[in-house]
């Protein structure tokens, strides 16, 4: 006899999320509703846009709720009338009280981009990319009330390249949730899947990005520089200060490991890049954006204005 389907509830909101709801879908597997954050201004007009997971859920007529949180008046006992089986939860950006937890029969499951317990938190993929890690991956995960500390079911590694970005890894680790939680929901099926339980000495805590971390300190190393630029392209993107104009770094490559000098000078301006020293080792800038204009490498920065910086300038941060 067949066994009957899964009824799912899937709870995210970003492009993260919205990929692996995608995956489910293209997988056949009942989702009875999406859970999301409640619509958010966007634009110069600031209307009201839905989250990409909404999107998506309403491109095929799934039901979707928007609590603000779940201590607002009825949304537990609306989410306990679905009567799922499991809910998938990735990036939702709400606290799950136990209630919500404990509400499916095989509780909720959670699609977290780090191997786990190594970065738990709200920015595990940048926070791996500014530490240095070699690896990252994806980690199902059995959800318990912790922060990120619940079991974990299944693993997927991926390497981290020294030219990759916080964008490009999140796009990687979000195609390869997709794919984990699929194989999760397999071993579920088959009553297959292992919890294994975290080493709670070896976690870190990969706290959410600010704006105020943008700003380049050019005491650090050129190394440290070069990672802080990578984890934070797109967002928040790092940015220096020129007397009186902010400059905004979107590339950069290591081009010494070891010299020492004076910490943020302008030590050549090229077509090739802006060469800066950094606390150690030097930096070159490849791809930059000035205020009141678009990114652009510095190459054509260089032929359009080839007198826009000289030797001996320094790039600073803006003094607190």
């Amino acid at each position: 006899m067949e066994e009957p389907k899964l009824k799912i509830i899937f709870a995210g909101t970003p492009d993260f999320a919205a990929a692996a709801l995608q995956k489910i879908i293209d997988a056949q597997y009942e989702i009875i509703a999406v859970y999301t954050q409640p619509d958010r201004p966007s634009g110069r007009g600031r209307k009201l846009k839905p989250s990409p997971v909404k999107a998506l859920a309403l491109e095929h007529s799934i039901p979707v709720e928007q609590p603000i949180n779940f201590k607002q008046d009825g949304a537990i006992e609306t989410l306990k009338n679905y009567q799922a089986d499991l809910m998938i939860v990735a990036a939702y950006g709400l606290l799950l009280p136990p209630a919500i937890l404990d509400a499916p029969k095989y509780g909720c499951l959670n699609i977290h981009a780090s191997l786990l317990p190594r970065w738990r938190g709200a920015a595990p993929i940048q926070r791996a990319i500014l530490a240095g890690d070699q690896e990252t991956g994806i980690t199902i995960m059995q959800m318990n009330e912790g922060l990120d500390t619940g079991d974990m079911l299944l693993k997927v590694t991926t390497p981290i390249s020294e030219t990759d970005t916080g964008g490009s890894l999140h796009d990687r680790l979000a195609e390869l949730g997709g794919g984990a939680i699929i194989d999760a929901l397999k071993l579920l099926e088959s009553r297959q899947l292992k919890p294994e339980q975290q080493d709670d000495s070896l976690a870190c805590y990969a706290k959410k990005l600010n704006k105020a971390e943008s700003w380049i300190d050019w005491s650090q190393s050129a190394i440290e520089i070069d990672r802080q630029i990578r984890a934070f392209f797109p967002w928040p993107g790092s940015q220096t200060q020129l007397e009186d104009k902010i400059i905004r770094i979107h590339k950069a490559e290591i081009l010494d490991q070891s010299a020492t000098g004076n910490e943020g000078e302008i030590l050549g301006y090229t077509r090739d890049g802006i060469d800066v020293q950094c606390g150690k080792g030097q930096l070159r800038l490849v791809n930059c954006q000035l205020p009141g204009s678009r990114a652009m490498s510095v190459a054509d920065l260089h032929n359009g204005h080839p007198d826009l910086f000289s030797n001996g300038q320094q790039f600073t941060q803006p003094s607190t």
